[in-house]
């Protein structure tokens, strides 16, 4: 786990950078549902965030990024996204778009 509290300005810099790349690549989140990429993790919803904390975060560094976007949004900080939100033209939309009938 990251300590916020010992990580400098660039470190934190470097991560926000690898966080903003990052997409939900499986799940209920993931591409299959949410195509092409998946959900970026900065827009995971808390309950889903949780789920992994309890259940375990992702072995590499994916699941490192969803643990700091967890310990983020933990302390209530999750303004440090909106930069990155802003970029990619708002807060990603989690409601799915329902298929188009003919009748």
């Amino acid at each position: 786990m990251i300590e916020f509290t010992d990580i400098d300005r660039e470190d934190f810099a470097n991560l926000l950078g690898e966080i903003a790349e990052a997409y939900m690549p499986f799940g209920k989140f993931g591409p299959q549902d949410y195509p092409p990429r998946g959900v970026p993790i900065t827009d995971l919803p808390p309950e889903y965030l949780m789920w992994f904390k309890e259940r375990g975060f992702p072995k590499g560094r994916l699941g490192e990024l969803i643990e700091a976007v967890y310990d983020i949004k933990g302390v209530g900080a999750d303004e440090v996204f909106a930069p990155i939100r802003q970029q990619r033209g708002g807060r990603y939309s989690l409601h799915k778009k329902k298929p188009k009938t003919d009748f």
